[in-house]
């Protein structure tokens, strides 16, 4: 890995690159240091984390919104004879209750189920099914909540009162794979991770990537419409996904699971159910379109000092590397600060810059690729756009540079309680959001941006911003000593009445879930709202499909 420093570096890094010269001596580029250091957890283990990348986050948005929700009454309550019915069709192992519905799952036994990994509400689920096939799911109708790896951020997996939460984990294998057409079939509890190894055997990949990917399920990512890092390049699940397997409120199996990419025969059935969060049905099987896995990869990240350098050398970063483009992110100086502290990587950088960017690519020729991206660097070089640059060398670089991305969230969470806010607002507006969210909170009394992150005078530590600037997803991060529902409130409607005038999304890639129900609004019309609340009477009349979340 080698940083670049100075306009001198520029003929030796496209020695490097094409292969002519490893021998950089005569240019102001330094080995990028080998040394990292662990960055573990201090928060108790109590279920599988991520394989790769684990983020919790903290979700103080409406954090007692669980408990302002009135129950709905036309749900009973949850009776023993109802869980005696499920043990007795279901098969052994596949029901896991409280002492209270005569079970052995001790309060902790059922903690997992209870505690989604990004956020600070508790459930309240007594009962899990466990199903290991479809028709396992036709003999439940009682009010549900449909479980995956349990990653979300809004808490749209999360029970309210004593819904039965259905876990998908048992439901974890591939039915087919389909080498020439790229087409993967496979149960909803598959964990992401796993289905892109078992792709990248044959030479494709899951066109989703997320730091979750270890624990999240692919029926929960259709069910979110995940976005993650490489939607610029493979575009969202509406278009991956070419059909699915759901059982419906009455019980009933929806057979869509589609091998086509082309069908044009009426509506398109499977789009009601991508980013619907379980509110319409529960998805346990999924047809999707693998990815070809690209030859070759690289990673760099650039320096520069203003955010119109950050748009210019994306513009410039399409038109040189075009269709190899897999992944633009940025960050500004505080989040990128905040990491390199946390994780002891000081040195990572020659000196500190008020913006930084990810660029990733993904390609079939490695020589091919390494030219666009040394045309690429020459180019925002001579035009004085970066300040410095650090080019991975191997896929061990590439997972290190990833690292400070992916650690953002984790780094702001050491400091303080974290709000993330995720937004899709037009990408010339994101740095603008940042800023003016600075000058409204410090005219409010609440934030200084003159002292250090560290400081204990005032309620907001920092304000951040970062994200998928690629697909113009905003994460905008506000650090504080402690969650306050006055805070609370006041953030919510400065950020999304901001939103709202820009024509932009409260959620760009999270979803709703428990949290967001009434701020819909702010993203959608009256008009659309009421649509969306005749869908889900028509399809789930009694309102037993995930109740309490997304709609109003």
């Amino acid at each position: 890995m080698f940083k670049i420093h100075t306009k001198q570096g520029r003929q030796s890094i496209r020695r490097s690159f094409l292969g002519v010269s490893r021998n950089l001596t005569t240019a102001s580029v330094t080995p990028f240091p080998k040394k990292y250091e662990k960055f573990s957890l201090s928060i108790p283990v109590i279920k599988p984390r991520f394989s790769s990348i684990p983020i919790p986050v903290f979700q103080p948005l409406r954090n007692q919104s669980s408990a302002s929700k009135t129950r709905d009454p036309r749900f009973k309550k949850l009776e023993l004879a109802d869980v005696e019915y499920f043990r007795s069709i279901l098969p052994p192992g596949s029901v896991l209750s409280s002492p209270e519905f005569k079970g052995n799952s001790t309060e902790q036994d059922l903690l997992p189920y209870n505690t989604p990994v990004y956020t600070s509400e508790v459930g309240h689920a007594q009962v899990v099914l466990l199903p290991t096939c479809t028709l396992e799911f036709t003999v439940t109708l009682e009010p549900i909540v449909p479980q995956g790896g349990n990653t979300g951020t809004l808490a749209g997996s999360m029970t309210v009162y004593d819904e039965i939460a259905i876990n998908m984990s048992k439901m974890n294998s591939i039915r087919s794979l389909d080498e020439n057409a790229g087409v993967l079939v496979c149960d909803a509890g598959c964990i992401l991770e796993e289905l892109d190894k078992k792709l990248n055997d044959h030479g494709l990949c899951m066109p989703v990537d997320l730091g979750a990917k270890g624990s999240c399920h692919i029926g929960g990512n259709v069910s979110t419409n995940a976005g993650g890092i490489r939607l610029i390049k493979y575009g969202s699940l509406h278009g991956s996904v070419l059909g699915l397997e759901v059982v419906l409120p009455n019980g009933k199996i929806l057979d869509n699971l589609s091998i086509l990419r082309k069908d044009n025969t009426g509506y398109d059935i499977k789009q009601l159910f991508i980013g619907a969060e379980g509110t319409l049905g529960i998805i346990t099987g999924v047809s999707i379109l693998a990815a070809k896995k690209p030859k070759a990869t690289h990673m760099v990240i650039f320096c520069m000092n203003s955010y119109e350098k950050v748009l210019l050398t994306f513009k410039k970063a399409k038109e040189h590397l075009s269709e190899i483009l897999s992944a633009f992110e940025y960050c500004d100086a505080t989040s990128m600060n905040i990491t390199l502290d946390t994780q002891n990587k000081h040195n990572t950088f020659k000196k500190k810059h008020n913006y930084y960017v990810f660029i990733e690519t993904g390609g079939s020729n490695q020589q091919h690729d390494q030219e666009k991206i040394t045309d690429l660097f020459e180019d925002l070089q001579g035009s004085n756009t970066i300040e410095e640059g650090i080019f991975a060398q191997d896929s061990a670089q590439i997972t290190k540079l990833w690292e400070i991305r992916e650690f953002m969230i984790l780094s702001h969470n050491k400091i303080g309680d974290t709000y993330t806010l995720d937004l899709s607002i037009p990408i010339d507006t994101a740095d603008k959001a940042v800023q003016d969210l600075k000058k409204f909170l410090t005219e409010s009394k609440y934030y200084d941006e003159s002292l250090p992150v560290t400081n204990d005078k005032f309620h907001v530590k920092c304000v951040t911003g970062f994200g998928h600037i690629g697909d113009g997803n905003l994460h905008l991060n506000i650090v504080v000593d402690k969650y306050r529902h006055e805070f609370t409130e006041l953030l919510e409607k400065f950020v999304f009445e901001y939103v709202k005038n820009l024509k932009g999304s409260i959620s760009a890639e999270h979803g709703i879930g428990l949290l967001k129900p009434d701020f819909l609004h702010y993203s959608k019309s009256s008009e659309a709202i009421e649509l969306m609340q005749t869908i889900k009477k028509a399809i789930d009349p009694k309102g037993i499909m995930n109740p309490y979340k997304v709609l109003p």
